[in-house]
């Protein structure tokens, strides 16, 4: 029948709309803020900047590649890197950031840096309530506003977490053991030329030189 379709679609919203004042299930909205509705893991707002330990800037995973920054579509990003480099929070001495600021205002949360960081420093966090009456500079986050814990990271994307940190895991076991088998050939190495480069007992020697001269007297 022609219509049918349109027919039907208005008496599906008219059961919805009479059905919300008697039907928890069916109501369409909460009272926010007063409630609110927990955001799925796969929610993105703003990018944050992931760091490992108890001291944000010391285990800041970022190492001021650069990437993000040149990546970034609307051009929001800004990094400067150190000259210097200085322990992360596993003792291995890394390039740092001395800027990384991030503009929220220009920010299209498009979550671009988050797929061409190598080093799985930057996530999307699900933080939304950001207004400010400062249009400009309250919108401009710097790297302390943006670093946030590993922990707070698994929190908000359990899952994702997990899936990095073992991946995370799985590869610096496989740098110290690299690193191990490079000390361990390293050694051997050395010990073999040293061995060599030991010069002969001298009874030895002088065993060999009474044995010449005995042939000859013979």
């Amino acid at each position: 029948m022609f219509g049918e379709g349109i027919l039907k679609g208005l008496a599906e919203t008219a059961r919805n709309f009479a059905g919300s004042f008697v039907s928890a299930e069916r109501l369409t909205t909460v009272q926010y803020p007063e409630q609110r509705i927990a955001p799925i893991e796969a929610t993105r707002d703003f990018p944050f900047l992931v760091y490992d330990g108890a001291d944000w800037e010391a285990g800041l995973r970022c190492v001021a590649c650069q990437i993000c920054e040149k990546e970034c579509p609307p051009k929001c990003i800004y990094i400067e890197k150190s000259v210097d480099k200085k322990p992360d929070f596993t003792g291995r001495p890394q390039i740092y950031p001395t800027r990384f600021d991030i503009d929220i205002s220009v920010c299209m949360s498009c979550q671009i840096c988050v797929e061409v960081c190598p080093f799985e420093a930057i996530k999307m966090d699900t933080e939304f309530e950001l207004s400010t009456t400062d249009r400009f500079g309250g919108l401009l986050y710097d790297r302390k506003e943006l670093a946030k814990s590993n922990e707070h990271y698994h929190k908000i994307h359990p899952s994702e977490a997990a899936e990095v940190d073992a991946r995370l895991a799985e590869e610096k076991a496989k740098a110290e053991a690299k690193t191990k088998a490079a000390a361990e050939a390293a050694a051997a190495k050395a010990a073999a030329a040293a061995t060599a480069a030991k010069p002969a007992p001298a009874d030895s020697k002088a065993g060999g030189e009474s044995n010449t001269a005995g042939g000859t007297q013979g």
